[in-house]
Protein backbone atom coordinates (compact mmCIF):
# COMPACT_ATOMS: atom_id res chain seq x y z
CA UNK A 1 0.00 0.00 0.00
CA UNK A 2 1.38 3.69 -0.96
CA UNK A 3 1.86 6.20 1.69
CA UNK A 4 -1.09 8.98 0.97
CA UNK A 5 1.63 11.69 1.73
CA UNK A 6 3.87 10.42 -0.45
CA UNK A 7 0.68 9.92 -2.82
CA UNK A 8 -0.43 13.77 -2.17
CA UNK A 9 3.41 15.37 -3.29
CA UNK A 10 3.26 13.30 -6.24
CA UNK A 11 0.00 15.16 -7.38
CA UNK A 12 1.19 18.09 -6.49
CA UNK A 13 4.52 17.94 -8.26
CA UNK A 14 1.90 16.68 -11.35
CA UNK A 15 -0.96 19.06 -10.85
CA UNK A 16 1.73 22.47 -10.26
CA UNK A 17 4.22 21.09 -12.67
CA UNK A 18 7.15 22.03 -10.49
CA UNK A 19 8.77 21.03 -6.74
CA UNK A 20 8.79 24.66 -5.33
CA UNK A 21 4.88 24.94 -6.08
CA UNK A 22 4.25 21.94 -5.00
CA UNK A 23 5.96 22.84 -1.61
CA UNK A 24 4.06 25.95 -1.47
CA UNK A 25 0.26 24.10 -1.81
CA UNK A 26 1.23 21.66 0.75
CA UNK A 27 2.96 24.13 3.16
CA UNK A 28 6.15 21.72 2.96
CA UNK A 29 9.67 22.72 1.98
CA UNK A 30 11.09 21.55 -1.51
CA UNK A 31 13.43 19.15 0.09
CA UNK A 32 10.94 17.23 1.84
CA UNK A 33 8.72 17.01 -1.51
CA UNK A 34 12.10 15.38 -3.42
CA UNK A 35 12.62 13.23 -0.52
CA UNK A 36 8.76 12.13 -0.95
CA UNK A 37 9.29 11.65 -4.29
CA UNK A 38 12.60 9.36 -3.41
CA UNK A 39 10.57 7.34 -0.95
CA UNK A 40 7.50 6.57 -3.70
CA UNK A 41 9.65 6.03 -6.37
CA UNK A 42 11.71 3.07 -4.45
CA UNK A 43 8.17 1.75 -3.08
CA UNK A 44 7.01 1.96 -7.10
CA UNK A 45 10.63 0.21 -8.50
CA UNK A 46 10.17 2.66 -11.17
CA UNK A 47 10.90 6.02 -12.13
CA UNK A 48 7.83 8.47 -11.80
CA UNK A 49 9.38 11.79 -12.58
CA UNK A 50 11.56 13.15 -15.70
CA UNK A 51 13.59 16.03 -13.81
CA UNK A 52 15.34 18.94 -15.94
CA UNK A 53 16.86 22.24 -14.53
CA UNK A 54 13.77 23.94 -16.25
CA UNK A 55 11.05 21.61 -16.41
CA UNK A 56 9.21 18.42 -15.01
CA UNK A 57 7.02 15.98 -16.50
CA UNK A 58 5.60 12.63 -15.45
CA UNK A 59 6.72 9.30 -17.05
CA UNK A 60 4.76 6.74 -18.15
CA UNK A 61 5.05 4.88 -14.98
CA UNK A 62 4.48 8.34 -13.46
CA UNK A 63 1.32 8.89 -15.46
CA UNK A 64 -0.05 5.59 -14.42
CA UNK A 65 0.77 6.20 -10.88
CA UNK A 66 -1.20 9.41 -10.63
CA UNK A 67 -4.44 8.12 -11.97
CA UNK A 68 -4.37 5.75 -9.51
CA UNK A 69 -3.42 8.46 -6.59
CA UNK A 70 -6.18 10.45 -7.31
CA UNK A 71 -8.71 7.53 -6.64
CA UNK A 72 -6.95 6.51 -3.70
CA UNK A 73 -6.75 9.66 -1.81
CA UNK A 74 -10.18 10.46 -2.82
CA UNK A 75 -11.45 7.26 -0.98
CA UNK A 76 -9.30 7.65 1.73
CA UNK A 77 -11.18 11.19 2.08
CA UNK A 78 -14.18 10.43 1.48
CA UNK A 79 -13.99 7.51 3.92
CA UNK A 80 -12.81 9.66 7.07
CA UNK A 81 -15.23 12.32 6.57
CA UNK A 82 -18.05 9.66 6.21
CA UNK A 83 -16.66 8.26 9.65
CA UNK A 84 -16.22 11.02 11.55
CA UNK A 85 -12.38 10.37 11.81
CA UNK A 86 -10.28 13.14 13.28
CA UNK A 87 -10.57 16.27 15.06
CA UNK A 88 -13.75 18.32 14.04
CA UNK A 89 -12.65 21.41 12.17
CA UNK A 90 -14.58 24.69 13.21
CA UNK A 91 -13.93 28.71 12.21
CA UNK A 92 -14.51 30.93 9.33
CA UNK A 93 -13.81 30.27 5.68
CA UNK A 94 -13.50 33.90 3.81
CA UNK A 95 -14.17 32.99 0.01
CA UNK A 96 -14.31 35.46 -2.75
CA UNK A 97 -15.64 34.36 -6.14
CA UNK A 98 -15.65 36.03 -9.59
CA UNK A 99 -19.08 36.17 -11.33
CA UNK A 100 -18.28 34.30 -14.33
CA UNK A 101 -16.95 31.28 -11.46
CA UNK A 102 -20.84 31.21 -9.59
CA UNK A 103 -21.21 28.03 -11.25
CA UNK A 104 -23.48 25.03 -10.08
CA UNK A 105 -20.59 22.75 -9.92
CA UNK A 106 -18.59 25.45 -7.93
CA UNK A 107 -21.36 25.71 -5.01
CA UNK A 108 -21.87 22.31 -4.94
CA UNK A 109 -18.48 21.73 -3.88
CA UNK A 110 -18.57 24.59 -1.52
CA UNK A 111 -21.62 22.81 -0.54
CA UNK A 112 -20.03 19.66 0.11
CA UNK A 113 -17.58 21.13 2.08
CA UNK A 114 -19.69 22.60 4.60
CA UNK A 115 -21.55 19.40 4.75
CA UNK A 116 -18.47 17.77 5.38
CA UNK A 117 -17.47 19.87 8.33
CA UNK A 118 -20.72 21.23 10.22
CA UNK A 119 -19.04 23.20 12.73
CA UNK A 120 -17.07 25.82 9.40
CA UNK A 121 -18.94 28.70 8.38
CA UNK A 122 -18.33 29.59 4.86
CA UNK A 123 -18.67 33.44 4.20
CA UNK A 124 -18.85 33.64 0.27
CA UNK A 125 -18.51 36.82 -1.64
CA UNK A 126 -19.34 37.29 -5.25
CA UNK A 127 -17.39 40.18 -7.53
CA UNK A 128 -14.83 41.16 -9.45
CA UNK A 129 -11.28 39.41 -9.23
CA UNK A 130 -9.15 42.39 -9.39
CA UNK A 131 -11.28 43.98 -6.30
CA UNK A 132 -11.02 40.73 -4.43
CA UNK A 133 -7.10 39.74 -4.45
CA UNK A 134 -6.00 42.82 -2.25
CA UNK A 135 -8.87 41.83 -0.07
CA UNK A 136 -7.06 38.25 0.21
CA UNK A 137 -3.54 40.06 1.26
CA UNK A 138 -4.88 42.25 3.72
CA UNK A 139 -6.85 39.18 5.41
CA UNK A 140 -10.00 39.65 4.64
CA UNK A 141 -10.82 37.08 2.40
CA UNK A 142 -8.98 33.31 2.21
CA UNK A 143 -9.54 32.01 -0.94
CA UNK A 144 -10.34 33.62 -4.17
CA UNK A 145 -11.69 31.65 -7.10
CA UNK A 146 -11.39 33.93 -10.59
CA UNK A 147 -9.75 34.76 -13.85
CA UNK A 148 -7.28 36.50 -15.19
CA UNK A 149 -5.38 37.44 -18.33
CA UNK A 150 -2.57 39.88 -20.38
CA UNK A 151 -0.01 38.33 -18.29
CA UNK A 152 -1.26 38.45 -14.66
CA UNK A 153 0.36 36.30 -12.63
CA UNK A 154 -1.37 36.43 -9.61
CA UNK A 155 -2.74 33.05 -8.77
CA UNK A 156 -2.58 29.10 -9.28
CA UNK A 157 -3.94 28.69 -12.86
CA UNK A 158 -6.48 25.84 -13.10
CA UNK A 159 -7.48 25.65 -16.69
CA UNK A 160 -7.43 28.65 -19.59
CA UNK A 161 -9.95 29.16 -22.32
CA UNK A 162 -10.64 31.48 -25.49
CA UNK A 163 -11.66 34.80 -24.72
CA UNK A 164 -14.26 35.63 -27.79
CA UNK A 165 -16.33 39.04 -28.32
CA UNK A 166 -19.99 38.52 -28.23
CA UNK A 167 -23.46 39.88 -28.98
CA UNK A 168 -27.20 39.22 -28.95
CA UNK A 169 -29.95 38.76 -30.81
CA UNK A 170 -29.43 42.38 -32.16
CA UNK A 171 -27.03 42.98 -35.09
CA UNK A 172 -24.45 45.48 -33.41
CA UNK A 173 -22.17 46.90 -36.86
CA UNK A 174 -18.71 45.80 -36.40
CA UNK A 175 -17.59 46.45 -40.09
CA UNK A 176 -17.06 49.76 -40.57
CA UNK A 177 -13.72 50.31 -39.50
CA UNK A 178 -14.84 53.83 -39.85
CA UNK A 179 -16.82 53.88 -36.96
CA UNK A 180 -16.17 52.96 -33.06
CA UNK A 181 -16.72 49.58 -31.92
CA UNK A 182 -19.59 49.83 -28.93
CA UNK A 183 -18.36 48.59 -25.87
CA UNK A 184 -20.46 46.57 -22.64
CA UNK A 185 -18.05 46.07 -20.05
CA UNK A 186 -17.43 45.39 -16.86
CA UNK A 187 -16.13 48.16 -14.72
CA UNK A 188 -12.26 49.04 -14.90
CA UNK A 189 -10.90 46.44 -12.70
CA UNK A 190 -11.92 43.68 -14.88
CA UNK A 191 -9.09 42.24 -17.05
CA UNK A 192 -11.50 41.33 -19.99
CA UNK A 193 -12.38 45.16 -20.26
CA UNK A 194 -8.65 45.82 -20.59
CA UNK A 195 -7.45 43.24 -22.62
CA UNK A 196 -10.16 44.04 -25.09
CA UNK A 197 -9.19 47.82 -25.85
CA UNK A 198 -5.86 46.73 -25.95
CA UNK A 199 -6.71 44.45 -28.86
CA UNK A 200 -8.33 46.97 -30.27
CA UNK A 201 -5.70 49.89 -29.84
CA UNK A 202 -3.14 47.41 -31.84
CA UNK A 203 -5.56 46.88 -34.67
CA UNK A 204 -6.30 50.67 -34.39
CA UNK A 205 -9.96 50.01 -34.18
CA UNK A 206 -11.84 53.21 -32.19
CA UNK A 207 -13.66 52.10 -29.69
CA UNK A 208 -16.76 53.51 -27.17
CA UNK A 209 -17.98 52.45 -23.71
CA UNK A 210 -21.39 51.99 -23.74
CA UNK A 211 -22.28 50.45 -20.74
CA UNK A 212 -20.36 49.41 -18.00
CA UNK A 213 -21.92 47.15 -15.33
CA UNK A 214 -20.37 45.12 -12.47
CA UNK A 215 -22.72 42.37 -12.90
CA UNK A 216 -23.12 40.06 -15.23
CA UNK A 217 -26.68 40.25 -15.46
CA UNK A 218 -26.56 43.61 -16.16
CA UNK A 219 -23.76 42.90 -18.42
CA UNK A 220 -25.81 40.56 -20.49
CA UNK A 221 -28.40 42.58 -20.39
CA UNK A 222 -27.29 45.44 -22.60
CA UNK A 223 -25.85 42.84 -24.99
CA UNK A 224 -28.57 41.40 -25.47
CA UNK A 225 -30.16 44.68 -26.18
CA UNK A 226 -28.42 45.93 -28.82
CA UNK A 227 -26.47 48.13 -26.61
CA UNK A 228 -22.73 46.85 -27.80
CA UNK A 229 -20.43 44.30 -27.61
CA UNK A 230 -18.49 42.30 -24.92
CA UNK A 231 -15.52 40.28 -24.42
CA UNK A 232 -16.33 37.71 -22.53
CA UNK A 233 -14.98 33.86 -22.25
CA UNK A 234 -16.20 31.63 -24.79
CA UNK A 235 -18.52 28.89 -22.28
CA UNK A 236 -19.86 32.55 -20.73
CA UNK A 237 -21.02 33.17 -24.19
CA UNK A 238 -22.71 29.42 -25.11
CA UNK A 239 -24.26 29.73 -21.54
CA UNK A 240 -25.95 33.44 -22.12
CA UNK A 241 -27.33 32.13 -25.80
CA UNK A 242 -24.64 35.32 -27.34
CA UNK A 243 -23.17 34.81 -31.10
CA UNK A 244 -19.52 35.25 -31.39
CA UNK A 245 -18.22 38.54 -33.38
CA UNK A 246 -15.36 36.88 -35.54
CA UNK A 247 -14.52 40.34 -37.33
CA UNK A 248 -12.64 41.50 -34.43
CA UNK A 249 -8.98 41.72 -33.39
CA UNK A 250 -8.71 38.41 -31.49
CA UNK A 251 -8.22 38.27 -27.67
CA UNK A 252 -5.97 36.15 -25.32
CA UNK A 253 -6.90 33.23 -23.41
CA UNK A 254 -8.73 33.77 -19.92
CA UNK A 255 -6.87 31.91 -17.05
CA UNK A 256 -8.86 30.89 -14.16
CA UNK A 257 -7.20 30.83 -11.10
CA UNK A 258 -7.11 29.74 -7.03
CA UNK A 259 -5.28 32.07 -4.97
CA UNK A 260 -5.18 31.90 -1.08
CA UNK A 261 -2.93 33.64 1.71
CA UNK A 262 0.17 32.61 2.34
CA UNK A 263 -0.32 30.40 5.81
CA UNK A 264 -3.66 29.46 5.68
CA UNK A 265 -6.19 28.72 8.22
CA UNK A 266 -6.72 25.11 9.13
CA UNK A 267 -10.17 24.53 7.48
CA UNK A 268 -9.08 27.30 4.83
CA UNK A 269 -6.59 24.79 4.06
CA UNK A 270 -8.54 21.76 3.98
CA UNK A 271 -11.14 23.91 1.50
CA UNK A 272 -8.12 24.15 -0.86
CA UNK A 273 -7.49 20.67 -0.80
CA UNK A 274 -11.64 20.04 -1.38
CA UNK A 275 -11.66 22.74 -4.48
CA UNK A 276 -8.44 20.87 -6.13
CA UNK A 277 -9.96 17.92 -5.58
CA UNK A 278 -13.11 19.01 -7.10
CA UNK A 279 -11.20 20.14 -10.30
CA UNK A 280 -8.77 17.22 -10.54
CA UNK A 281 -12.14 14.78 -11.23
CA UNK A 282 -13.39 17.93 -13.59
CA UNK A 283 -16.29 18.56 -11.19
CA UNK A 284 -15.63 22.27 -11.07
Amino acid sequence: MFDTILLRSLLAVADTGGFTRAAKRLHLTQSAISAHIHRLENEAGHKLLNRTTRSVSLTPAGARLVGYARTILALHDDARASLGAGPRVSGTVSVGVSEEMVQSSVIDCLRRFTAAHPDTELALRIGLTAEMLPLLQSGALDIVLGSRCGGDERGEVLWSEPMVWARGPVPVDTDDTSTPILLAVFPDQCPYRAAAIEALARSGRKWRIVCQSPSAGGLMAAVNGGLGVTPITRSLAVAAGLQEVTTLPPLPQAEFVLAATEKPKHPAALLLMQLRKCISRREV
